[in-house]
């Protein structure tokens, strides 16, 4: 991603070692497609949907439920069993749902992807698959293309460009072949340059690429979705601490009633089973699937407003 805006077609021509007209010839672009790598999004540090589940099922107060369901199922309470492990069953689906959406947000980016191009080689215009468009590649356009790769202007006639991907801007932006900019200039005021995931509304033209796969404006967008470090919400923070404060309050209460009970003269069993029903009741069930929709929702308005 360099200031190709900067410098004139010709120039950037000749820096990148192509012919306007003829393109570049097949050798030479099979050896930059070994130099650069294929035109394409790579997704990088996915979670695993095992991994996801896992994670929702070792939370502090979906291991206590698991715990008392075990424990009631051992004593025969199978119905209470049934119903806190239905709770638990779909607190996690919940959670595997949206979070393995989230990770999955790299696929949307992957779909502003083209199968085809066409471009000159050799002196001719042929079509060739997008994925093997490297640097210096003259790529032909006309209304409806999407574009594959960044590119440089080199040829303009009424050529428009809609950039509301890259830049939320909803009008078409027309494109200049001969406008060299003079300072650094933000994408949207780039009126040479061709984006990746754009999309031609008007007009013809064609472009020098400058970038492909990753090093695109795209991929860069790709880079910062994926490098983003996961930490937990205040909200989830504030509920591992409540967790952990009811479990202890729990496990001591339990204890003295037990003891106390053991004390009294009363059925080993019953005391289990008193203590254990003690500890379901004190646990709100429905607290981890209810927190599970309210972040869902909550995510959903924000992306409606934005």
């Amino acid at each position: 991603m360099g200031n190709f805006y900067k410098i004139a077609i010709t120039e950037l021509a000749k820096q990148l070692n192509t012919d306007l007209t003829n393109g570049l010839s097949t050798e030479e672009a099979t050896e930059r497609l070994k130099k650069y790598g294929y035109n394409e999004l790579i997704e990088q540090n996915i979670k695993s949907p095992w991994v996801i589940l896992w994670e929702q099922l070792t939370a502090t107060m979906v291991l206590v439920l698991i715990f008392a369901a075990v424990v009631s199922a051992f004593l025969g309470d199978y119905k209470d069993a049934i119903a806190i492990i239905a709770i638990v069953i779909l607190n996690a689906l919940l959670g595997l749902s949206q979070e393995f959406k989230a990770e999955k947000a790299i696929a949307a980016l992957k779909k502003l992807a083209v199968p085809s191009v066409k471009v000159r080689r050799d002196g001719m215009v042929q079509e060739t698959s997008a994925r093997e468009l490297v640097v210096g590649d003259v790529v032909m356009l006309e209304a409806g293309n999407i574009l594959p790769a960044d590119c440089r202007v080199s040829e303009s006639v009424n050529l428009r460009v809609q950039e509301s991907a890259l830049t939320g801007e909803s009008t078409a932006v027309e494109k200049d072949y001969l406008f060299v900019a003079p300072t650094d200039l933000p994408i949207g005021d780039r009126r040479n340059m061709l984006y990746m995931g754009t999309i031609v509304t008007y007009g013809r033209g064609q472009g020098v690429v400058t970038d492909t796969g990753m090093n695109t404006e795209l991929g860069h967008i790709a880079t910062m979705i994926q490098g983003v470090d996961r930490e937990t919400t205040p909200l989830q923070r504030r509920l591992d601490q409540v967790g952990r404060g009811l479990i202890t309050a729990i496990t001591i209460l339990v204890v003295i009633i037990f003891v106390l009970g053991l004390l009294r003269g009363e059925e080993l069993n019953l005391m289990l089973l008193t203590a254990v029903s003690l500890a379901v009741a004190a646990i709100p069930e429905a607290l981890p699937a209810v927190v599970t929709i309210t972040l869902a929702l909550g995510a959903q308005r924000m992306l409606k407003r934005e």
